[in-house]
Parts: structure tokens; C-alpha cells; sequence
């Protein structure tokens, strides 16, 4: 029997494999590389760029969940004009796909973005729409249809690559965002950003982390990833990166299953710096014993009940 083919067209932007390595949790690779050929990753998106560079939040902003990480780093990241000009060429030496994760706390902040690393031939753009909106009193861009839309439309005119929007799950109906998001011309979508959490120290009784709350990640989210995938995949025509605490291959199957074209690994890699590879291979042993000969024929073949 012929290997399945496990490379996909997504957006018409191809990736080797359908298992990407989440923003946020990679940096941009140079850790990772040490441990093993990033060629081996069906893409990498990077961490969160934004216009200037960002410090991020004070310490604690890391804490550990039963069954996952709260997370307030607050997009600590060099700039764009940084990262093009030295993490992007240490990228470009490898044969995998490049996603630029953008953030903003303006329109205009996403448009300069969308702008420049269209320019600089990143392969396509991840817009995270969970950033507080300045101009509108901290409302997250990601949380109403409107401001959704609003800044898909900018970001598209700026961009000569294919623009990804970024949901997030703390929203009454995801689905109503998703839909606002591709009708305002949205390549693609991914789904789900972190879900909102919180701990406190009973001994001092104050929150763990310092800035008070944090974004959950890792496995506790699966569910409800796995659900929101299976929600917006009926709402919308476009392809869908599913994320939200995939850890083994049965999850990132289960989530192509759902709907999903691609998959990301995030909180796994902090545990187990080879997931990504370890999931790749599982996706291509489960193939073969179904006797499948590619990847795209798991994107949305759940057959749920009919109550």
C-alpha cells in the first residue's frame, strides 16, 4: 500500500503535514530546532508580533492547571521589524510553512502589520482578534461580529498573503463571529484562542498570577475546542487551523474529524518537545489502518447523531 499523503492545501497555501506548531508556545523555533529538524513540522506559527516590542506582563504569569497552564505572558515579543530582519531568515532556512501571528491594539497597528510581513514573503497570516481594541474602552476586537469583521476587512487590504482570523472562545456564539469574520473576507479561520481562567493562593489570597487572570491552555480545553471546531466548520465555507489542547494523534484526529484542515500543537510541546512529530506520525499510522490514502478525507467526516 502507498503511504496516505498527509500534505494539505489550506487556503491555497500548502503545508507537508497538517500538524502546525501553535503561536505562542514555539517562539520562532531556535529552542526547537535544537532538539530536531524543523522541516519535520507541517508549518510554524510564530509568536505573537506586534508594531513595537513588548516586555509583556510582570511575573508570575505562568501557572500550572490540573490538566493544563494559565498563561498572562502579554505578547512579549521583539516587533516585527525585529523579527524580520533576524528570526524570519533563521526561519526561511527550513522547508516548512511560515504563519505570522499579529496583534494589535488598533486597526491601524493590524494593517502596518499585515503591511510589513506581507512584504517580508511570510506565507500566510494569523490575526489574533483577542487584543484589547483601544479605541473602543479595552473590548477585545474578537468578542463582537462587528469589530471582527472591521478588522479582517483592513487587514485584508493590507495583505497580499492569505489572512487566517484567530476566534476566541469567550464569546456567547462563536459561530456569529466566524460567520462575520468570513464575510468580511477571511482566507481562513483558527479556533480556539485560550479560554479565560483564574487561581488564587489561599495563603495570601491573592490571584497566582499577577496579572489576575490568564488564558487556560492544554488539555482541560480539548472539549471545547473539539465542539467550537464542530460549530463554526457548519457555519462557514472557509478552512478551519482547529487548536485547544491537542496532545496525541486520537486528539488531532478527532479534531480533523470535526472539521478541521490543520491542526495545532500548543501546550504539549512544553511537556513533550517532540509532540508534534510523535502526533504526525500517529495521524499517518491511523491512515493507513483505515485504509485512507490522505489526510483530507478525515476533514469533517463526523456522522453525529441525528436526535
Amino acid at each position: 500500500m502507498v503511504a496516505p499523503q498527509l500534505n494539505v492545501n489550506f487556503a491555497g497555501v500548502r503545508f507537508k503535514t497538517p500538524v502546525v506548531a501553535a503561536s505562542g508556545t514555539f517562539g520562532f523555533g531556535r529552542e526547537y530546532g535544537e532538539l530536531f529538524d524543523l522541516s519535520r513540522l507541517g508549518g510554524i506559527c510564530v509568536k505573537g508580533l506586534t508594531v513595537k516590542e513588548r516586555h509583556g506582563n510582570p511575573p508570575p504569569r505562568i501557572a500550572e492547571t490540573p490538566m493544563g497552564i494559565l498563561n498572562s505572558v502579554g505578547l512579549q515579543n521583539p516587533g516585527a521589524d525585529v523579527f524580520i530582519e533576524k528570526e524570519l531568515p533563521f526561519l526561511r532556512r527550513y522547508d516548512t510553512t511560515i504563519i505570522a501571528n499579529i496583534s494589535g491594539n488598533t486597526v491601524e497597528e493590524y494593517c502596518e502589520l499585515a503591511e510589513k510581513l506581507s512584504e517580508a514573503r511570510v506565507d500566510m497570516l494569523e490575526v489574533n482578534i483577542s487584543c484589547p481594541n483601544v479605541k473602543a474602552g479595552g473590548l477585545a476586537f474578537g468578542t463582537t461580529a462587528k469589530s471582527a469583521a472591521l478588522v479582517t476587512e483592513a487587514v485584508k487590504k493590507h495583505s497580499s498573503v492569505p489572512v487566517m482570523v484567530k476566534l476566541s472562545p469567550n464569546v456567547t456564539d462563536i459561530t456569529e463571529i466566524a460567520r462575520a469574520a468570513e464575510g468580511a473576507g477571511a482566507d481562513a479561520l483558527s479556533l480556539i484562542n485560550t479560554l479565560l481562567g483564574m487561581r488564587i493562593d489561599i495563603e495570601t489570597r491573592r490571584p497566582v498570577l499577577k496579572n489576575n487572570t490568564g488564558g487556560l491552555s492544554g488539555p482541560a480545553i480539548f472539549p471545547v475546542a473539539l465542539r467550537m471546531v464542530w460549530q463554526v466548520s457548519a457555519a462557514v465555507k472557509i478552512p478551519i487551523m482547529g487548536m485547544g489542547g491537542i496532545s496525541k494523534a486520537e486528539d488531532a484526529v478527532e479534531m480533523l474529524l470535526a472539521g478541521a484542515s490543520l491542526v495545532c500543537v500548543g501546550t504539549a510541546l512544553f511537556s513533550d518537545p517532540l509532540a508534534a512529530l510523535r502526533i504526525t506520525e500517529g495521524i499517518g499510522a491511523y491512515l493507513e489502518r483505515k485504509r485512507l490514502d490522505s489526510v483530507s478525507q478525515l476533514t469533517g467526516k463526523v456522522q453525529p447523531y441525528q436526535l
